[in-house]
């Protein structure tokens, strides 16, 4: 009757052991999804720390397409405030492509705040800077 308790023990055992592996790997699994789940920058014009004469448009591309009514992309200057006058869109042709019309700027630092909703609607956001020569 022992002998029959250490077996029974034992299997109870792997079979916790095989229930704690499979639960670890659906927590990273799960991990794993939601964090491609995500859109974050792949090309910026112009790009973050660059110097360049004044940009007509500042565009923003992201490795995936974006929900064009909660996606966003402003600029402002040094002081914090906004340069640009119009909404920010997403291309319709190119739905990962973001892109905002900028007036004239003065010589300075300017700060691009994006703001991405990816289609499944999680959401990032950050910021970079550039400057005008």
């Amino acid at each position: 009757m022992k002998m029959n308790d250490t077996i029974r023990n034992l299997c109870r055992g792997g079979m916790r052991a095989a229930a704690k592996l499979l639960a670890a790997s659906l927590a990273v699994f799960a991990m794993a999804s939601m964090a491609f789940a995500h859109v974050f920058p792949q090309k910026q014009e112009p790009g973050a720390g660059a110097t360049v004469a004044s940009p007509a448009q500042v565009r923003v591309i992201f490795d995936g397409p974006l929900e064009a009514a909660f996606s966003s992309l402003t600029v402002t200057d040094a002081s914090g405030k906004q340069v640009n006058a119009q909404k920010a869109a997403v291309d319709e042709h190119q739905p990962a492509l973001i892109a905002v019309p900028l007036p004239p700027l003065a010589a300075g630092r300017y700060t691009v705040h994006w703001v991405a909703v990816a289609s499944d609607g999680h959401r990032t956001h950050g910021d970079y800077a550039f400057n005008v020569k």
